[in-house]
């Protein structure tokens, strides 16, 4: 009986330390910003396994495919484009440009996550990255945003 009250006070002091690991790291997510442009595209991923990008060179793991951004329509589009970002709940940082800078928050503990664009009319589409500014792990978050936004665009 004395050794299932120790097991127990255990785990419970190891979930009030998880949960506080959490709530600190999604305190230290809310400083920082999207990387921007690197000459002249979107900032690679780290080796994390947080982050999605649809530029040239981006690990097959990391992959996502651009948006379409159909001939005549790239003014049109790129600001719908913005739209279905607030409407999915982003807030856009910046606009500059064919760039964007954009934050997500998540309804649990308040992780903030970047996401960015890049149009690119020569080639017609927008490349997409979305990135945790914190941990390791995102659990798939940034590639279901990615996928998300897609829909939102093309429907």
């Amino acid at each position: 009986m004395k050794l299932l009250s120790i097991l127990g006070i255990a785990v419970g002091g190891a979930l009030i330390t998880v949960v506080v690991l959490l709530v600190v790291k999604a305190h230290q997510s809310k400083s920082g910003e999207a990387p921007g442009l690197v000459a002249g595209h979107l900032a690679p991923c780290s080796p994390k396994p947080n982050c999605v990008c649809s530029e040239a060179g981006t690990p097959p793991d990391k992959l996502v495919a651009p948006l379409p951004l159909p001939e005549g329509q790239a003014d049109a589009d790129w600001q719908r484009f913005q739209q279905v970002i607030r409407d999915q709940g982003g807030e856009l940082k910046q606009v500059q440009g064919d760039y964007l800078a954009a934050t997500f928050t998540s309804q649990l503990f308040g992780f903030v996550d970047d996401f960015e664009a890049r149009r690119d009319v020569a080639n017609g589409v927008i490349h997409l990255r979305s990135a945790s500014r914190v941990g390791t792990s995102d659990l798939g978050a940034n590639r279901v945003r990615v996928e998300q936004l897609r829909q939102g665009y093309t429907h």
